[in-house]
């Protein structure tokens, strides 16, 4: 009896300690979640704080076509809505790591007691919204056991609160958008345009299942590194075998997409890569100086790189595309060429300069490098900071093959990027002013100084026009009228120069008469010059002026055959005028900003002024039609021939509709111009090397025709191809009433054949 009242009370024992443990666990932890909730073991977002989680948003280049050209990011994370997310996306999410997602509350009991029971060797227990409390609130944490299960615990806590804020929908698209793909693939928008170049909408289900599977360890699951491709892929099955699991798709469907490779597009988003670069440089600047300008409501300062602004620009991401392709593939044919010259030439890449000089000219380079600059920054000699210019290292070097490895010194590396061509494309929209086009050089990552805007380069014969624009403006002159060939001399007292001026053509031949039309396509030096003497070469000046040349231009009769140093941009805007019946509308590459909210912060509206009448304007552009009807640009035309060594990609280009064009080449073959104009699109092009002393030693390659042009021609080919892009092919638009004779009996110039006009020589 004894016995069995002893073995009662020590099951009663047992029973009471039972309910203590129990209960003494549960109020343990129930105090442990509140003091968490209160803040004890440290601070948890405030309400306020799970209604604007804090974010790094990047701010997006919008063409004017919808794309998006490029971000300014610390993280580049562009946040998308639920409605932007295709549906296999959350199937493949929700199946993958939260299957009872829409049946919890925050938290899955279930997972967690699996979890704690199999020691975290089952899978994890945190349902999407613990995860998505992790990345807005606290990150990874200390490693320590007690720490970790704060950690833990506040997560629970967070999650909770997520779930009594945000629906479902939201907090899916919350977690997609702040993930981390690596690769700078902030959020599913990035990673989507990354991995595969799309929006994430557009994603297959083999696509979505790679990025949900990248969700566990992306690091590990990182599809671009060559060694963890098995990984990626065993990964993205288990992510469709888990979607036929929960009956989002077909056992048939999944083993047929678990047969398929990861098929990656990728398009790279750092600063340096991606379409427009050369702009989006100029444009990061032009952001710095709005911003400054243009405070926030409270009076502090937008961050381009956080506050997730969208910038709207008039490039349209067809054209830029295409200006691109066109450019690269003729510079890497042109390139290949010059390689082959130097080859035979013993002070490559430079000509015209004695051993003095060219030492001079790598000196100068050196100490403009960045390892000269960090080497005496970190309190390097001179004298070892030399030396190491001659010591050999492992390095990538430039080619249009992409990258190449080598072992080169600094110094010899300086001297094969001296070897490579350089090159310039803008494309303006004459009526509106709009930039439709800006390719700023062959390689951003390379060569960063914009060719477009930054540099200023001698413009040679395409700075004629501006002399016989301000002719016809002012005398009335028509393109029929004819002026002798022959010899003229400006006396130096004239217009205070050191001597008297006497150019001379190119050809060196002279005789007879020469219609303005002739004299134009022909770039006959001794006619400007006449022309520009009737007229005053202030006057010359003062329409490039007006025209939008902002660069200082000297009044001197020496302009005439483009002794002046402009840019790209001055150009091309200039030009723009003649097309735009004499308004001249400034270059605009802007069409608006706005905020995070969509809320519109400003739209700008494009400046415009008279220049010429309308009537002098189309009488000039009837004179550079001449130019490829029967002139240097007449290569545009022809159905026949070739160039010397298939110079140009795609020729013949056999163009049969209206272009106004003129080609420059300055002196020593050192710059390439071609200028054409059609009615809705005026576009220049300029090729050279950074040092004017490094060009091609003859004519034959060194010329506008040969080095420019074909980028132009491979350009509008590209663009006539896309009808979406609508580039005219029509005539110019001929004013009413024209009272100036254009229609001239004979377009090519007397006594000279075609050949003759294709190999146009330096102009002075």
């Amino acid at each position: 009896m004894k016995k069995n009242t002893t073995t009662k009370n020590n099951f009663f024992i047992y029973i009471k300690w039972f309910w203590i443990v129990i209960l003494g666990g549960t109020s343990a932890l129930i105090l442990l979640f509140l003091l968490a909730s209160w803040g004890v073991f440290g601070a948890l977002p405030s309400f306020e704080e799970l209604e604007n989680p804090e974010k790094n948003l990047a701010s997006e280049v919008i063409s004017i076509d919808g794309k998006t050209l490029g971000k300014y990011f610390k993280e580049n994370r562009t946040p998308v809505k639920f409605k932007d997310l295709p549906d296999n996306l959350i199937k493949a999410l929700v199946a993958t790591e939260d299957e009872r997602f829409y049946d919890h509350s925050g938290i899955d009991f279930k997972s967690t007691f699996r979890a704690v029971a199999k020691m975290g060797k089952g899978g994890g227990g945190s349902t999407i919204t613990q995860q998505l409390a992790k990345l807005l609130f606290h990150g990874e944490g200390s490693r320590s056991l007690p720490e970790r299960i704060l950690q833990k615990v506040k997560e629970y806590v967070i999650a909770i609160k997520l779930e009594r804020q945000y629906t479902k929908q939201e907090i899916l698209t919350m977690y997609l958008n702040k993930y981390d793909f690596l690769n700078l693939a902030v959020g599913i928008r990035s990673a989507s345009r990354i991995y595969f170049g799309k929006e994430p909408i557009d994603l297959k289900v083999s696509e979505s299942a790679m990025l949900v599977g990248m969700l566990k360890n992306s690091s590990l699951f990182n599809p671009l590194k060559e060694y963890r491709v098995d990984t990626v892929l065993h990964r993205r099955n288990v992510v469709l075998k888990q979607m036929e699991r929960n009956n989002f798709i077909s056992k048939k469907l999944k083993d047929s997409l678990q047969l398929n490779d990861l098929g990656l597009d990728v398009h790279r988003e750092d600063h340096s890569d991606g379409s427009a670069t050369y702009f989006r440089e100029y444009l990061r600047d032009f952001m710095k100086t709005w911003i400054k300008n243009n405070p926030k409501p409270d009076g502090s300062q937008y961050d381009l790189h956080r506050d997730g602004l969208k910038i709207y620009v008039t490039l349209d991401s067809r054209m830029q595309m295409y200006a691109e392709e066109a450019m690269n593939e003729h510079m890497s044919n042109l390139q290949r060429i010059f390689f082959k010259e130097q080859k035979r030439n013993r002070t490559a890449p430079f000509y015209d300069l004695d051993r003095k000089q060219i030492t001079s000219t790598l000196e100068q380079a050196m100490k403009r490098s960045n390892r000269w600059r960090q080497m005496k920054k970190s309190g390097a000699s001179e004298k070892e900071i030399r030396a190491s210019f001659d010591k050999k290292v492992n390095m990538k070097v430039f080619s249009y093959k992409g990258d190449i490895d080598t072992i080169l010194s600094p110094k010899d590396s300086i001297r094969y990027y001296k070897h490579i061509l350089r090159s310039g494309l803008l494309s303006v929209e004459p009526e509106s002013g709009h930039v439709k086009a800006w390719v700023g050089g062959v390689d951003y990552k390379h060569f960063q100084f914009d060719a477009v805007k930054q540099q200023k380069r001698q413009v040679g014969s395409t700075f004629k026009p501006f002399v016989y624009a301000t002719a016809i403006n002012q005398l009335n002159l028509s393109p029929c009228d004819k002026f002798p060939n022959t010899p003229y001399t400006i006396p130096k007292e004239k217009y205070g120069m050191p001597e008297d001026w006497t150019p001379k053509n190119s050809s060196d031949d002279y005789g007879g008469e020469l219609t303005l039309k002739q004299a134009l396509a022909g770039s006959v030096n001794v006619i400007t010059a006449k022309l520009i003497d009737m007229v005053n070469p202030q006057n010359v000046v003062s329409l490039a002026k007006r025209a939008g040349i902002k660069s200082e231009i000297p009044a001197v009769p020496a302009i005439a055959l483009g002794s002046v140093d402009l840019s790209l941009y001055e150009m091309v805007g200039a030009y723009a005028t003649f097309a735009n019946k004499g308004l001249q509308v400034e270059p605009m590459m802007l069409l608006k900003i706005e905020d995070k909210n969509g809320t519109v912060l400003e739209q700008f509206v494009p400046n415009s002024k008279e220049v010429l009448s309308e009537e002098s304007a189309f009488v000039v552009i009837n004179l550079l039609e001449g130019v490829t009807d029967g002139g240097s640009g007449i290569r545009l035309r022809t159905k026949w021939g070739s160039y010397p060594d298939n110079v140009a990609t795609g020729y013949p280009y056999e163009f049969t509709n209206p272009i106004a064009g003129k080609t420059g080449t300055t002196q020593n073959q050192s710059d390439g111009w071609f200028m054409g104009i059609v009615p809705n699109l005026a576009t220049g092009v300029w090729v050279g090397a950074e040092d004017r002393a490094t060009h091609f030693a003859g004519i034959t390659y060194g010329q506008g025709a040969s080095m420019a042009l074909p980028i132009w021609a491979l350009y509008y080919k590209k663009l006539y191809a896309d009808a979406n892009l609508n580039i005219s092919q029509d005539e110019f638009e001929k004013p009413k009433n024209l009272s100036i004779k254009v229609n001239c009996d004979e377009t090519n110039v007397d006594g000279d054949n075609l050949d003759d006009i294709i190999e146009e020589d330096p102009e002075f």
